[in-house]
C-alpha cells in the first residue's frame, strides 16, 4: 500500500465533519477533436464553417452530462455519507445513486452538487482550440482538446463513443494520451486509516473517495500497489480548503498538520505491527 496526496481533511456539510479518504480516482484521457468545413474569405460568410461546427458542438458539451454510471466506490461513498446525515440530506444522496434519478437531483441541487456529478459521470472539458491562419481567412479545419477523466472500470473507447453521442459522426476524434487504472480499489488497508481518523476526531466521519482529478496513483497501481488519498487534517469548518490549492496564500493551520502527523504516525505502526494472536 501507499499513502498519497488529496484526502484524509475535513468537508463540513449539514453540521457533519467528514473525512473523505482517496481509494480511487479517475483516469485521465485527452481527445483531439478535429471539424472540417469550407474554407473562404472572412467578407463571405459560410454556413457550416469549422468554426462554428466546433462552437455547437461545446454547447452541446457544456449542456449535455454523459450517461450516469455508478462505481462501487461511489455508491460507497455516497451510502457512508448518507448514513451519517439527517433523512432529508440523507435521502438525497440515495436518490442520486438511482441512474435515471441522477441528473434530475443534480439538476435541482446547482452549485451545491458541484462535487457530486463527476463521481457519477465520465466527463470531458474543452481546454485548448487551434484555427485558422488570419482574421479575413474561414479555416477549412478548427481543433478542439478536451480534458477527459474516465470512471474506473471504463474505457477509452467508452468515453470515445459517449463524446460521440453528444457532438455527432462527423468530427474525427483522436485519442492522444491515456493513463488507464484499476477497475476496483483494494480496500485492505480503507478500515485501519478510517479508525485513525475516528480515535483522533470521535465526531469525525470517515468516508472512502472517489477522486475526479488523478495522482501519482495511477503509476503505483502499474506495480500492483493500491494508494489512498490520506494527508489527514483537522481543518475549521470555515476554511475553504480546495479553493486555496495552488492560490496565492494556500496554506494549513499548524494544529491541522499535527493533527496529521499524529495519524500517519498511528498507521505506520500500526500498518508494521504483527497480527494479534
Amino acid at each position: 500500500y501507499a499513502l498519497g496526496e488529496v484526502g484524509g481533511f475535513t468537508l463540513a456539510a449539514m453540521g457533519r465533519r467528514f473525512y473523505p479518504v482517496m481509494v480511487a480516482e479517475k483516469q485521465a484521457c485527452w481527445l483531439k477533436v478535429t471539424f472540417r468545413g469550407p474554407a473562404g474569405h472572412g467578407s463571405m460568410p459560410l454556413a457550416g464553417s469549422a468554426m462554428t461546427k466546433m462552437a455547437e458542438a461545446m454547447r452541446h458539451i457544456e449542456s449535455v452530462r454523459l450517461p450516469v454510471h455508478v462505481t462501487p466506490t461511489a455508491r460507497a461513498q455516497f451510502t457512508a455519507m448518507a448514513r451519517a446525515l439527517p433523512p432529508p440530506a440523507a435521502a438525497v444522496l440515495r436518490l442520486l445513486l438511482v441512474p435515471w434519478l441522477t441528473d434530475r437531483i443534480l439538476g435541482r441541487l446547482g452549485e451545491r452538487a458541484a462535487a457530486f456529478g463527476p463521481a457519477l459521470h465520465n466527463t470531458v472539458t474543452p481546454t485548448m482550440t487551434t484555427a485558422g491562419t488570419a482574421p479575413n481567412v474561414v479555416p477549412a479545419e478548427a481543433i478542439l482538446h478536451l480534458d477527459g477523466r474516465i470512471l474506473p472500470g471504463f474505457e477509452r473507447d467508452d468515453l470515445v463513443r459517449e463524446v460521440r453521442d453528444v457532438i455527432g459522426d462527423e468530427p474525427e476524434i483522436e485519442v492522444l494520451h491515456h493513463d488507464p487504472g484499476p477497475a476496483e480499489p483494494d480496500m485492505g488497508l480503507y478500515d485501519l486509516l478510517a479508525g485513525v481518523i475516528t480515535e483522533l476526531d470521535p465526531e469525525g466521519v470517515p468516508v472512502p473517495m472517489l477522486l475526479p482529478g488523478t495522482t501519482d496513483a495511477r503509476f503505483f497501481s502499474r506495480l500492483g500497489i493500491q494508494t489512498y488519498g490520506f494527508t489527514p487534517m483537522k481543518l475549521p469548518p470555515d476554511l475553504d480548503f480546495s479553493a486555496l490549492f495552488h492560490g496565492e496564500d494556500e496554506r494549513v493551520p499548524v494544529s491541522a498538520l499535527e493533527f496529521g502527523a499524529d495519524a500517519v504516525y498511528r498507521v505506520l505502526l500500526r500498518a508494521g505491527a504483527p497480527p494479534r494472536q
